[in-house]
């Protein structure tokens, strides 16, 4: 009986392990970026090595050409070691003036390489405010834009189902302040035992997802994008559905930011029957299609934008998918037109979202996001899951 256990234990285990190929930022790290320990002498030597060439009067080097390693040392060293390079930087430029003729430094080159110093010290300047150092500052933003991503890949879903998304920040940075969170779970946490490493739990019938906008828009709400998703992402899923957004809304109460809001809709949905409810907090309306009539209609359901008013109760609204309909979640930022009614906006997303029955869902999401937002300075996101 022991071993059995044991055996259970190992497959639950394995089952439940991420698949932990290496990323960009892993090879950056570890692979591409020199050690400090290294990357000082060698820049040192490459400034004299600049310094000796441009003092043989070649056409290929000049004393200028110093800026080479200054600009690698921004990324690749500490503060108090770029006033090395530093130092022997100006060596090289003082010791090419004195080998000039006449004997006195270009102002061109001074005023070349004196730019070029203070932008990397600046540089570094910001690196020590923020606790990192050399380039793991970069690697650091590869990983929490990975770890973003990676709450919002929906689990595999049952025969007959399907999902896309689209996620489309302002001005196409790598962050912003729309994300989506999945996972597959029992709504009222006594389907199963609840352990996550549980074969049960993990071929869940019920689909949560949560679509949240926080407030501001690209790298601005970025920040909070990432730590809302990691705290949202350990909700979802673990509390009640009823409680979500309640649970989520005293959260961002308790963090006290300046711009501390965000609209966020929480579906729940039976994926064999096809029932489904569905939770706003200040959202824009989710929409359904009837694959009987090829009209889309709008499922409202009232409730406060999270972080603004404590002791909420979110109610949900109701509805079923039939073989063949399709829901359609998705962020004011597809809707909002400057001097309009979001009215307007929503009837404009739902023309588009009627080319869906003649093209097909597949490859939908990123068509309907073109076709009504294509240009706008405003993060952008839409959730499409639909019934074969």
């Amino acid at each position: 009986m022991v071993a059995t256990t044991s055996m259970d234990r190992s497959a639950r285990s394995a089952r439940s392990t991420p698949d932990r190929r290496p990323t960009l930022g892993f090879w950056l790290r570890h692979s591409l970026i020199p050690s400090e320990g290294f990357a000082l002498p060698a820049l040192v030597a490459l400034a004299f090595a600049v310094g000796v060439l441009a003092r043989m009067h070649t056409e290929w080097v000049q004393a200028s050409m110093v800026t080479l390693p200054l600009l690698l040392g921004g990324f690749l060293l500490r503060f108090t070691a770029q006033l090395f390079l530093l130092l022997a930087s100006a060596l090289v430029v003082v010791g090419d003036s004195l080998t000039s003729h006449p004997s006195r430094p270009a102002p061109g080159t001074i005023l070349l390489v004196g730019t070029t110093a203070l932008i990397v010290l600046i540089m570094s300047r910001e690196r020590v405010r923020l606790g990192v150092r050399g380039t793991k500052g970069e690697s650091m933003l590869f990983d929490l834009r990975e770890r973003l991503q990676a709450q919002g890949k929906v689990p595999q879903l049952a025969d007959g189902w399907h999902i896309e998304h689209a996620l489309k920040s302002a001005g196409g940075q790598s962050f912003a302040g729309d994300f989506l969170i999945a996972a597959k779970s029992c709504p009222h946490g006594n389907c199963v035992d609840g352990s996550p490493a549980d074969a049960d739990y993990l071929q869940s019938d019920y689909l949560q997802l949560g679509l949240v906008d926080v407030s501001g828009k690209g790298l601005q709400a970025g920040t909070r994008a990432l730590l809302l998703s990691g705290a949202l992402g350990g909700l979802l899923g673990s509390v009640p559905a009823g409680e979500f957004l309640a649970a989520a809304n005293r959260y961002l109460l308790r963090q006290d930011w300046d711009e501390g809001f965000a609209t966020a809709v929480h579906l729940v949905i039976n994926l064999k029957t096809g029932d489904y409810e569905c939770y706003s907090a200040g959202h824009p309306p989710i929409a359904q299609l009837a694959a009987g009539s090829g009209k889309w209609s709008l499922q409202d359901t009232a409730g406060p934008a999270l972080g603004i008013l404590a002791d909420v109760e979110y109610r949900p609204s109701y509805g079923k998918l039939a073989p063949g309909d399709g829901l359609m979640l998705y962020t004011d930022g597809l809707i909002e037109l400057p001097g309009r009614d979001l009215s307007i906006g929503i009837d404009r997303l739902l023309g588009a979202a009627e080319t869906l029955q003649t093209k097909g869902f597949d490859g939908g999401a990123d068509r309907v996001v073109d076709a009504v937002a294509r240009k706008t300075n405003d993060d952008r996101a839409l959730v499409l899951l639909w019934r074969d």
